[in-house]
């Protein structure tokens, strides 16, 4: 529990952030005066109602960390504070990581994905489905064996501390940038329907979720990930039933203008990589992507460790993923529907909008305004979505932080005592960080892709050191770190040069045909020259390739690295840093094989005998620093 003086300390925070937003909001707006007034804004503004739907969600968020951090149970280790004691329950622990997963980025972008490119992008919910065998088989088990706070300890047991270090530094810079785009986006939505400055809405953001984060840890993060859960879930499904119903003839009617307008896409099969969604693009990158959400990303790994079985993890598993594919359905459906609205004149087209972020606030507003609290709702389960995964991302920021960087890089150890009080501070520190940079990111330009890339490209390259250790008993400190160096370096060129290009107009996706011939003032389509500009061909490469190329560029790269370095001795590489399948399908091979390639031979009695104690978090060194033992070298402890 935090001080009387840490207590003020927030506060003071608090007004600083919303000083910062007044003066902010000083400043001119960069959105140009709409062409058109949509029918129906103008009339339907934000009711005392709807800011009740509003601030109740917030209240409850915050009542929950209150709970938790004031009432609840004392969290007096960072063990406490970071892995909730390792009690959690399999529902609220599913619902968190589906909260932690779909943010407002997802609720916003995808039914402006469906409405302008069509509904390609859905094909998304199969790489949910398939990339839970994936983890629950491949990778979970051995981060469950390790029994860590943080994902990047197995690197340094597997490899060195360098491996370690720079895979979580990856992390927190790539986390810093996620969370600022996943509080902006609501932000957004919520001053295109109340009127209300988007400055003073991030700040009232960061201010609730920085609170409630701090306080109660990773039990209040779980706990209201849930509530936020049934928040999102229920105001999505209310804006889709509404929206539904007061289309003259329903589905059949929404079906056949999408359909009508090619929307209804699905199997565009071209191998070429530049085209932005095909099947192979959307399924297979779609794929590596979200297995480097599930097995290489923090937030998911140290929730894994917050229930006390493999099953309980497993289960948790399927149930987030079916989650994710539902919300997911129903957010493109919802894009049918506005498209169905809004067929005859496009609001962007028209100057209503300048940007596809603003549709679905735009829709809500004009088209289900006059409902009274469903705005309300619909901003609700905006916030309700970024609270979750900014929650998320500060407490597993901080356990980064303690046990990356002060444990491993600077050799501090926090004292049990201290490190509950540690861990909240930290929080406060990232929640503060991620603030400062949404006055960047607003201007980024569309938030989809830019978060989607950029976690592509970090998320890749992380999975692919975790994969080389796990997959490969070959592999070497050199060859992760050779691999990965390339990788980052590979992907991050491909990645800016491209959103480049697209800032200054010379590379653009093809939209869908839009109309607005039914516009109540006086517009056009108008035709356009592009402005003619050579790309290399290499930036035109679909930003859902950009995982599989950092994980594929890390794999290759750091096997062969290895072998010519001088590869790892697999006999000395403990057996339960190895996939479980990769270990059984290797004890199969024949003994012939096995002294070819320097395996282990060994008895079924051997192997049992060599089983490390479950009772404790094992002693392992890594493989290319041999005299270092994580457990029995103790950094300097704090005082």
């Amino acid at each position: 529990m935090l001080n009387p003086t840490s207590v003020r300390c927030i506060a003071i925070w608090a007004w600083a952030c919303l000083l910062a937003a007044q003066l902010a909001s000083a400043s001119p707006s960069l959105t140009s005066a709409p062409k058109c007034e949509p029918l129906g804004v103008s009339e339907n503004r934000f009711h005392w109602i709807d800011y009740s739907v509003v601030v109740a969600m917030l209240v409850v968020s915050c009542g929950i960390g209150t709970f938790y951090g004031f009432f609840g149970k004392k969290l007096e280790t960072s063990a406490d504070f970071l892995l909730g004691g390792s009690s959690m329950g399999t529902i609220p622990m599913a619902m968190s990581l589906a909260a932690g997963y779909i943010t407002a980025i997802e609720l916003l972008g995808n039914p402006a994905e469906m409405y302008v490119y069509g509904a390609q992008f859905w094909l998304t919910f199969a790489s949910y489905i398939i990339v839970v065998p994936i983890t629950s088989y491949l990778y979970l088990p051995v981060f469950r064996k390790v029994q860590i706070t943080s994902a990047y300890e197995y690197l340094e047991m597997r490899f060195n501390k360098y491996a370690r270090v720079i895979a979580a530094a990856m992390y927190v810079f790539q986390m810093i940038l996620y969370t600022s785009v996943a509080v902006y986006a609501p932000a957004l939505a919520l001053s295109h329907v109340t009127g209300l400055n988007v400055y003073i809405a991030v700040s009232l953001v960061y201010i609730v979720c920085v609170f409630y984060a701090s306080q109660g840890g990773m039990k209040a993060v779980i706990m209201a990930d849930t509530f936020q859960a049934v928040v999102l879930i229920v105001s999505i499904v209310i804006v889709a039933v509404f929206g539904n119903y007061l289309i003259d003839g329903g589905f059949s009617k929404i079906l056949h203008q999408n359909m009508e307008s090619n929307r209804i896409e699905l199997m565009v099969t071209d191998f070429d990589p530049r085209v932005r969604h095909s099947v192979w693009s959307v399924v297979i990158g779609g794929t590596f992507y979200w297995t480097t959400m599930y097995c290489a990303n923090q937030a998911s790994i140290q929730k894994y460790m917050t229930v006390e079985t493999l099953g309980q993890a497993r289960r948790a598993l399927w149930v987030s993923s079916i989650s994710l594919a539902v919300i997911l359905s129903i957010n493109f459906y919802t894009g049918m529907i506005m498209y169905a609205e809004y067929s005859g004149c496009d609001p962007i087209s028209s100057g209503v909008i300048s940007a596809s972020d603003q549709l679905l606030p735009l829709y809500v507003m004009s088209s289900l305004g006059s409902y009274r609290g469903v705005p309300g709702l619909f901003v609700a389960g905006i916030f309700a979505a970024s609270l979750g995964t900014v929650a998320s991302a500060l407490n597993s920021l901080a356990a980064v932080t303690i046990k990356d960087f002060f444990g491993c890089l600077l050799g501090f150890k926090i004292p049990d005592s201290k490190g509950s009080l540690y861990s909240k501070w930290i929080s406060v520190f990232y929640g503060v960080l991620s603030f400062a940079l949404v006055f960047i990111v607003e201007h980024l330009g569309s938030v989809l892709q830019v978060a989607l890339s950029f976690n592509g490209m970090v998320g890749g390259v992380t999975l692919g050191m975790f994969s080389l250790g796990m997959f490969i008993p070959w592999a070497n400190s050199k060859g992760v770190l050779t691999g990965a160096t390339v990788a980052i370096c590979l992907v991050l060129w491909i990645s800016f040069g491209a959103q480049l290009a697209i800032a200054n107009g010379f590379q653009t996706a093809d939209p869908k045909l839009v109309s607005v011939a039914e516009c109540a003032c006086n517009l056009t389509n108008e035709a356009y020259e592009a402005d003619i500009h050579e790309v290399p061909e290499i930036y035109k490469i679909s930003y859902l390739w950009y995982s599989v190329i950092g994980f594929c560029v890390t794999m290759v790269v750091g096997f062969i690295t290895s072998l010519l370095t001088g590869v790892d001795d697999p006999c000395r590489v403990h057996p339960d840093l190895i996939s479980p399948p990769i270990a059984h399908l290797l004890s199969k091979l024949p003994h012939s094989i096995k002294e070819k390639l320097s395996l282990p031979i060994e008895t079924k009695q051997e192997r049992k005998s060599q089983d490390m104690k479950k009772s404790h978090k094992p002693e392992m060194k890594g493989v290319d620093n041999p005299a270092v033992t994580l457990e029995s070298e103790l950094p300097p402890i704090i005082s």
